[in-house]
């Protein structure tokens, strides 16, 4: 979506937060795995920028990376992998 889309971002803004709370369940018991997983799916080689401001377009995925709240909910499973990894 385009920077000057502002309700798409707005949208964006407030349905990621909605959406990390209703996989919170999930994620408190997987989250690790899951997040490494999508990190390596949108950072990838060939896939297009998350944000790209010479074309002023800026991708969802950007909302969920950038999410403090997706951290914290996967906080407890990578402890716990780092314990196990030891």
């Amino acid at each position: 979506m385009r920077y000057e889309e502002k309700a798409k971002l707005t949208a964006a803004r407030a349905l990621v937060p909605a959406a990390i709370l209703l996989t919170s369940p999930v994620l408190l018991i997987a989250g690790a795995p899951l997040r490494r997983r999508y990190l390596r799916y949108v950072y990838r080689d060939e896939a297009p920028a998350i944000l790209d401001k010479e074309q002023g377009r800026i991708s969802v995925h950007w909302f969920v990376v950038m999410s403090p709240l997706l951290g914290w909910l996967c906080w407890p499973t990578e402890a716990l992998a780092r314990l196990i990894s030891r």
